[in-house]
């Protein structure tokens, strides 16, 4: 059904919501992406549906689906979006070591390598504010959902620079006093993962006691006594109390890469970041690598 047309300027926070739906297929996704609320994804939806007379979603169960209308608009309008976009990582070069870099890694490189290191960049640097984003998903450098961003894989498209941080080695742990007869694992939707596939090569046809989605709750089950469990040596190292074990083959090696978009790697508040990411990984480079480097 055809929406009536209202007379007015188009504007431009719809066209921009509109996007994030179109990309996030729901309203909870999408005004998460936004930072607003639910109600003001609907009722910026609404409005520009009224604007261009014009259904653009289909409103099912299991989230809004384009209509051929509103794929004609999203082709339009993602255009505008990373115009738009560019403009802003260009302005940004204008300014000094002020305003705010949002830096996404994982939760334990953000807590436990990066956080700890930038106390003194913060000393150094007040006017910038840090945001560190620990989100599972991986956040998207050109559409500002992040500014710099420290992946355990290299990217292998888009516009973006990316600079090798270090190597990650890892070893099979156990508690004293633990089972050492047993895994602790990886649930399925980390399956993927370098280390979880290790695990179903080398450790096939042993025993799976405890799965987990989270290294927190794969150690926690390890210091219970449940296991033995493939964890990153830097990290087992540290929470200390842990026993490491002969491994059934050569344990994984990760890489750490340091990612931030092209337009913003000379912005000096991104610059400044860099470089202090930089400096936390070179401090910790001998306690982070596999064993022997």
């Amino acid at each position: 059904m055809a929406v009536q047309k209202r007379s007015g300027p188009l504007d431009w926070e719809d066209l921009r919501v509109f996007v994030a739906l179109a990309r996030a297929g729901s309203l909870s996704a999408a005004a998460r992406a936004l930072k607003v609320s639910h109600a003001t994804v609907g009722r910026r939806i609404a409005a520009l549906e009224k604007t261009l007379g014009r259904t653009l979603f289909d409103r099912r169960a299991d989230g809004y689906a384009l209509t051929a209308e509103g794929e004609a608009v999203l082709e339009l309008a993602s255009g505008m979006d990373e115009r738009a976009l560019a403009i802003l990582r260009r302005a940004g070069q204008e300014a000094g070591l002020t305003g705010t870099v949002r830096l996404t890694a994982t939760e334990t490189l953000a807590e436990s390598i990066l956080i700890p290191c930038l106390a003194e960049f913060h000393r150094r640097h007040p006017g910038i504010v840090l945001e560190v984003l620990t989100d599972p998903r991986s956040l998207s450098l050109a559409r500002r959902e992040a500014d710099v961003a420290v992946r355990l894989a290299r990217p292998k498209a888009g516009e973006l620079v990316t600079r090798r941080l270090a190597s990650l080695g890892y070893g099979v742990y156990v508690a004293p006093g633990g089972d050492t007869s047993a895994w602790v694992g990886f649930d399925d939707s980390y399956a993927h993962l370098p280390e979880a596939q290790w695990l179903a090569r080398h450790a096939a046809g042993e025993r799976v006691v405890l799965r987990a989605n989270t290294l927190l709750a794969q150690v926690s089950a390890v210091r219970t006594g449940f296991g033995k469990a493939l964890l990153p040596r830097w990290y087992a190292e540290q929470e200390g109390g842990l026993v490491p074990m002969p491994s059934p083959a050569p344990p994984p090696v990760r890489e750490a890469w340091l990612v931030v978009h092209r337009d913003l790697k000379d912005v000096p508040r991104v610059r400044a970041v860099i470089e202090a990411v930089v400096a936390a990984f070179e401090a910790k480079r001998e306690r982070l690598g596999p064993v022997g480097t």
